[in-house]
């Protein structure tokens, strides 16, 4: 019945309107020697006046592109409404099909670690009224975007002051995720041709994988909130991430619901995860 009733007042939130604004950034993007484009999400409040605003980075999943969460969840300017109630600026990064939102050192178009943290961050803040400083940014994602903004928050907590995932690939190690194996082998062609045929090495990922940063987790002590579904096919991996945690001492909140890997689970989550971050910012005094 619990699950029933956030659903359903989700539904109806979303259904009230919104004044939020979306604008398309091109930034030169000399990473990757292309450009790349984000969205900004100002919320309606922002042009009444000259606060300072917080930012939450929002990273979207492996396949998908930079509009993903303004064009894929179910309900109707769910970033917009969330953007006007809780006056976040939100800023919707380019990860690629499958850049994993760090870099690549063999392969110059997957430099998306270096692309936010030293491009498309500080274009934020010099174009646009935000509170420029850890206490007033955050970064949140689902699938590869949940490794991307734990990871990114780990790497650079002189950046983000908040960290969320959302069904996050939070264990590289995909013989542990509960697929069958001609389905992961899919996903893994899947990932080559996005890169252009280039395979990523399985040490490459196992290397990359947060288990391996959780001693520079408990030395930052950066809030985390971390959300699973329990019929996902990461739920496992989100699991054991949480146990790990549990073990070395990094303080966290975790949440399960019933829910796959589905964009109709992350626009729930997403609602957890707004307040609690939202919470973070109030408690910095970075909130408006």
């Amino acid at each position: 019945m619990k699950r029933f009733i956030v659903f359903l007042l989700a539904g109806a939130f979303f259904s009230a309107g919104f004044s939020a604004e979306i604008r398309t950034l091109w930034l030169p993007g000399n990473s990757m020697q292309t450009t790349m484009p984000a969205a900004v999400v100002l919320p309606e409040s922002y042009h009444a006046g000259d606060l300072n605003y917080p930012v939450l980075y929002l990273l979207h999943p492996a396949f998908n592109d930079y509009r993903a969460w303004l064009d894929k969840l179910p309900g109707e300017g769910v970033v917009q409404s969330l953007a006007d109630q809780y006056n976040i600026i939100f800023v919707l990064p380019e990860g690629g099909f499958f850049g994993l939102y760090l870099n690549i050192p063999w392969h110059q178009g997957s430099q998306y670690e270096t692309h936010i943290i030293k491009e498309l961050v500080p274009y934020i803040d010099k174009h646009f009224r935000t509170v420029n400083d850890p206490s007033g940014r955050a970064i949140a994602g689902a699938s590869m975007g949940g490794h991307g903004a734990i990871f990114l928050a780990t790497r650079h907590p002189g950046v983000f002051g908040a960290a969320g995932s959302m069904s996050g690939v939070l264990h590289m190690d995909v013989s542990g995720w509960e697929l069958p194996r001609e389905r992961i082998d899919r996903m893994l062609f899947g990932f080559a041709q996005s890169r252009n045929g280039m395979y990523l090495p399985p040490n490459f990922l196992l290397d990359n994988s947060l288990g391996n940063m959780v001693d520079q987790m408990r030395e930052n002590q950066i809030p985390m909130m971390i959300d699973c579904g329990v019929d996902d096919f990461l739920i496992e991996a989100n699991r054991t991430f949480h146990r790990i945690l549990l073990e070395h001492g990094v303080s966290h909140h975790y949440i399960e619901h019933p829910g796959r890997h589905k964009w109709h689970y992350w626009q729930n989550a997403l609602l957890y995860q707004v307040m609690f971050i939202s919470q973070v910012f109030n408690k910095n005094g970075s909130g408006i």
